[in-house]
């Protein structure tokens, strides 16, 4: 039996040559060696020996060097990853700041302007954001909240919990008061009733649109939403509380004030702490809200069937109103035409239809607001006032169009799609832009379809490497690298687009687009190969963070990644003692209006309880501070970079105004050109008295 490297050298059949006489010491001189014969050697197989093993000695042989060879290899593999994880360099990790102890593990979280909202045991309870304290609880339903939403309304808030039977409600947060304004699909028959799937809430406030399904079917129900009423009614009640009434109240609801010393914390100028010790939430059940008003229900496309029409001109008729593309439900193919195409495909592709089909489940929506823009061709009459959103674009599941609904309308009105957006594919993923002015469009061939819907022109198409197919897709807000710095330009920059996509293979990628120039694409994570718990399972960006995104990993790892230079900054660490889900879904959310992330793990009694008792097991949601940690405390505080020094340097003349690039194109045109005598000397003047004026205007 040989040795592993004897092996190797077998499977090459090594032969040498060996001289017949016995071995002599050369000469010192080239010149007086003997001249080789090759006559003299003979052809000798040193593996000779072995080859002669009887059967089954010799298969044993063979199978042991393959054992061995198979076995050397993976000791060279993991000899060369542990040199290299030797050689990297570990990420600083740093723990949470605060921690929020429940009850129960939460039924989803949302954070709005300063509050935290967690879903919990019939209700849900506000928290906090400066000193992690619970301030109100609302615990008056008869099951469990599953999920929850929260969206700002200017200095308000609008809540949207769900609880275990699928029924939302919304909430309006006033200051110290909260109002319950209506129930929407809550029904008398439990036979008929729904359950609400997703919620989105228009950016503005001024509408909501709920997907809901029962009895087996899937609708879309859109609504809008009276917020300035709301705030009359709720500054200018018709009636109000006695003192006597509104004292026992208060101390019905409200919860003890009193702060532990170790959760105090404030961010920057924000107000401190104490405003939120003395803040007494109560339920005011006395005022009625108006309701949201009812606009549509949208349903899912019929499939295409043959047609009803008895003439072309009856077809004509039907879509001589439509302003763009439409949806193909108004053709004139017939019937016998169908089944013909069908049977033509089922007799070339009948070897790949064989077999059992699994009943394809019902088609959800993807659905977002839009702000009036000049992407949308609408007609004049159904077009609202600046800066109210007035359509609604969706995409139903497997369809490869992208549908836009115009939100002037009334019960009354018929509910057709204003326009039509057909894909060479199907639709996998969209997403919009927090400023609604950037949409993204993701197909089932991993293509990317990247629209500017405040210019009215699409960026272009790129396509992900192959094998890469679009999971999430998260858009960034703009930034430079200024001085080896990530840096927000002051205000708001116009074509200029970023977004990171997450596929399903664990890869992670960064997009860019211009209007000047056509998207591309950077790998920042590729697919983990050797190690698949390291695989991304959430991405999340941080906008206090330019170029900042959260990564969630399998192994219950959270890293912050610098997109720019596609490297860690640092890591974040949360107990994760016993096993949850496989794969995991990390439970989180960011704010936007401060420098903080919240992460649900888990309570460190966890580690020693039994499998009996975990579920009795107090649950934790850390608070991490970006703020509170060296490395990101500079970045969060000094991340916006003004106009004027990006004029000064003119370093990123793309984000500047036409104005001012005209006016630095007319200055160096200036000092290139000679300086002009005779008659041209009076227009050079005026070119110049033209630059200072154009300076003094911008």
């Amino acid at each position: 039996m040989s040795s592993s490297k004897g092996g190797q050298t077998q499977k090459m059949k090594v032969s040498v040559f060996t001289g017949k006489g016995p071995l002599e010491i050369p000469f010192p001189t080239e010149m007086d060696w003997p001249k080789d014969d090759e006559k003299d050697y003979v052809f000798q197989d040193i593996y000779e020996g072995l080859d002669s093993l009887p059967q089954p000695y010799r298969m044993i042989n063979k199978l042991v060097n393959l054992l061995f060879d198979q076995s050397w290899e993976i000791i060279e593999e993991r000899e060369a990853v542990k040199e290299i994880e030797n050689n990297r360099i570990p990420p600083t990790i740093y723990p949470p700041l605060e921690e929020i102890q429940l009850d129960k593990t939460p039924g989803g979280m949302a954070v709005s302007q300063d509050y935290l909202f967690i879903g919990g045991v019939k209700g849900f309870s506000i928290y906090s954001l400066y000193n992690a304290k619970r301030i109100y609880v609302w615990e008056k339903l008869k099951v469990d909240v599953t999920s929850i939403w929260a969206t700002d309304l200017g200095n308000e808030v609008l809540i949207a919990p769900v609880d275990e039977m699928g029924i939302i409600r919304l909430f309006y947060f006033y200051k110290d008061s909260l109002f319950l304004i209506k129930t929407i699909n809550e029904t008398d028959d439990t036979s008929k009733q729904s359950t609400c799937v997703k919620m989105e809430i228009s950016q503005s406030g001024d509408f909501a649109a709920f997907l809901l399904q029962g009895g087996g079917d899937v609708w879309l129900e859109v609504y809008k939403l009276p917020k300035e009423t709301w705030l009359k009614e709720v500054e200018h009640p018709q009636f109000g509380l006695n003192a006597k009434k509104k004292v026992k109240q208060l101390q019905q609801n409200a919860l003890d004030a009193t702060i532990p010393e170790n959760l105090e914390m404030t961010w920057g100028s924000s107000p401190g702490p104490s405003i939120y010790q003395d803040l007494n939430i109560c339920f005011r059940s006395d005022i009625k809200l108006s309701l949201p008003v009812y606009i549509m229900k949208i349903k899912p496309p019929k499939p295409i069937t043959g047609t009803t029409f008895k003439s072309p001109l009856e077809v004509f008729s039907k879509v001589e109103d439509c302003c763009g593309l439409g949806s193909g439900q108004n053709h004139f193919i017939k019937d016998a035409q169908w089944e013909q195409h069908m049977e033509i495909f089922n007799t070339s592709y009948k070897k790949y239809l064989e077999g059992e089909w699994e009943e394809e489940p019902l088609s959800m929506a993807t659905f977002h607001f839009f702000f009036t823009s000049c992407i949308t061709t609408m007609p004049s009459d159904i077009k609202s006032s600046s800066g109210m959103v007035c359509v609604l674009g969706l995409h139903w599941t497997g369809s490869h169009n992208f549908f836009l609904y115009a939100l002037s309308k009334t019960v009354k009105d018929k509910i057709d799609c204003e326009n039509v957006w057909p894909c060479a594919a199907p639709i996998a993923v969209s997403q919009i832009s927090d400023s609604s002015s950037y949409l993204a469009l993701a197909c089932e061939d991993g293509v990317l379809i990247l629209w500017d819907l405040v210019q009215g022109f699409p960026f272009g198409v790129v396509a992900l490497p192959e094998g890469c197919f679009c999971q999430s897709i998260h858009f960034l807000r703009f930034f430079l690298e200024h001085e080896g710095r990530n840096m927000y330009p002051e205000g708001q920059v116009k074509s200029q687009m970023m977004c990171v996509v997450l596929c399903t293979n664990a890869s992670l990628h960064l997009v860019t687009a211009s209007q000047t120039k056509g998207p591309t694409t950077t790998v920042l994570v590729k697919r983990p190969v050797n190690h698949p718990e390291e695989a991304i399972c959430s991405v999340a960006p941080v906008p206090s963070l330019p170029g900042m995104v959260l990564i969630f990993s399998r192994n219950y790892s959270v890293s912050l990644m610098d997109v720019a230079k596609a490297k860690i900054i640092c890591a974040f660490a949360a107990p994760m003692y016993h096993q949850l889900e496989s794969p995991w879904k990390p439970l989180f959310v960011v704010s936007a209006h401060h420098p903080c992330f919240l992460l649900h793990g888990d309570h460190p009694d966890a580690k020693t309880a039994s499998t009996n008792d975990t579920e009795d097991t107090p649950d934790l949601v850390f608070l991490f501070n970006f703020e509170a940690y060296p490395l990101l405390e500079d970045i969060s505080k000094n991340c916006t970079i003004s106009l004027k020094d990006i004029a000064d340097t003119m370093a990123f003349p793309q984000v500047l105004p036409v104005e001012k690039r005209c006016e630095h194109f007319l200055q160096k045109s200036f000092q290139k050109l000679p300086k002009i005598q005779g008659k041209g000397h009076e227009q050079w003047t005026r070119l110049q008295e033209y630059s200072v004026a154009l300076q003094k205007k911008t």
